[in-house]
């Protein structure tokens, strides 16, 4: 190869980096969202819907079903709230007029919205098994200090208040006070009705993706298929016993088991998102968890008033089909409908359903966020969420 010439040589050519460019969106943080989602819809279906049909059956499937939604329990919000805290990072950097309105006004706004819609469908099916509020005094305790199955976003809220006011402060001086809450918290030490004790419990976890985004990133970096597979037996192991010998409320045991459910979580995620078809959809239905969460309990008690019944009447034969494959049918159905009904109130111009509203120049170039609680990649299309 001939070498430049001087002329060449004599204008530079600049290297122009890539400085609005963002740190590409790790796959498997969206695939772990996306599988969490739709951990948090088979639980609400088996427990407010699944168990309370009058099964007759030979075989114990219902509660099979049962106990693996409960197998699950410590992975699905600590993770979630792992991920939404890696994504606050550059958030809680921001000024507090900022963070005011795009996090804490944000979330909160969605909540007592919602909360608004769940209300008004619970209170036509009065026998749906779920916090929902009956008169004036339980709306005050549940807009403030007792929140309902939305407690996620009043979740994000308080926490991004939290990160904000502690950003400052050493990172034991953080987590170490968070995680002595989520172990009082889970061992029944401190009074928690309804989902608050969910508020203490995982701002610890909340904390430990804002504080140590760059160790949960290397872990996803180096997990193999193995690290899986072995620590899925561990997991296995582990909740067995707990079960066995009634541990679950002894201090420490039900945030230590969260933490290491939180690693497996992080493992699985990545080897989801090397699937080349499963991946890529995951990864997109983790981009679209808000409709979701916000949509599926009103919809779910809809079809428990108008299925539990009969169901219950239903011949064993046809039980015993029912047993096995509802909760899939279920989710998928639910899943499907929330991501419809929400294209559609987008396309409509109902944005204020899912973000929080803006008024003037400032509201002109926004989009309404999709996701609860993590920014979603630059993308083109409604409903495509801001950059954190």
């Amino acid at each position: 190869m001939s070498a430049p010439s001087s002329a060449a040589q004599t204008v530079p050519i600049p290297v122009v980096a890539p400085a609005a460019a963002k740190k590409p969106r790790a796959g498997w943080a969206d695939v772990a969202k996306g599988v969490c989602i739709l951990l948090v819809v088979l639980w609400h279906v088996i427990m407010k819907m699944y168990l309370a049909i009058d099964w007759h059956l030979p075989v114990p499937l219902p509660g099979l079903w049962g106990a693996f939604g409960d197998m699950l329990l410590p992975l699905r919000m600590p993770v979630f709230f792992m991920i939404s805290g890696m994504f606050a990072l550059s958030a809680t950097a921001r000024p507090w007029s900022v963070v005011a309105r795009s996090r804490i006004a944000r979330f909160y706004y969605l909540y007592l919205l919602w909360f608004v819609v769940h209300t008004t469908v619970l209170s036509m099916v009065p026998d749906f098994d779920t916090l929902s509020a009956r008169n004036a005094l339980d709306v005050l305790e549940q807009i403030t200090i007792t929140p309902t199955n939305l407690w996620y976003l009043l979740a994000l809220a308080v926490y991004f208040v939290i990160a904000k006011v502690t950003r400052k402060l050493p990172t034991w001086a953080v987590l170490v006070p968070a995680l002595a809450l989520s172990a009082i918290a889970s061992a029944g030490l401190l009074d928690a009705p309804g989902n608050r004790g969910q508020l203490y419990q995982n701002l610890f976890f909340f904390l430990l993706g804002l504080r140590f985004r760059p160790l949960v990133e290397r872990w996803a970096q180096v997990t193999k298929l193995w690290h899986l597979l072995v620590g899925g037996a561990v997991y296995v192991v582990l909740m067995v016993a707990i079960q066995v010998l009634d541990a679950k409320y002894v201090f420490g045991v039900w945030p230590a088991i969260c933490l290491f459910a939180v690693a497996l979580g992080v493992a699985a995620a990545v080897q989801l998102d090397r699937l080349r078809r499963v991946g890529p959809l995951l990864a997109r239905l983790g981009q679209q968890t808000l409709p979701i969460y916000v949509m599926h309990m009103p919809l779910l008690a809809l079809v428990a008033a108008a299925l539990v019944g009969p169901f219950s009447a239903a011949g064993t034969g046809v039980q015993l089909v029912l047993a096995v494959v509802l909760p899939i049918v279920l989710v998928a159905l639910l899943v499907s409908v929330c991501l419809t009904l929400h294209s559609w109130l987008m396309d409509a111009g109902a944005t204020w359903l899912f973000d929080l509203p803006t008024f003037g120049r400032a509201g002109r170039g926004g989009s309404p966020a999709v996701t609860a609680g993590t920014p979603a990649p630059v993308a083109a299309g409604p409903g495509a969420p801001r950059p954190s």
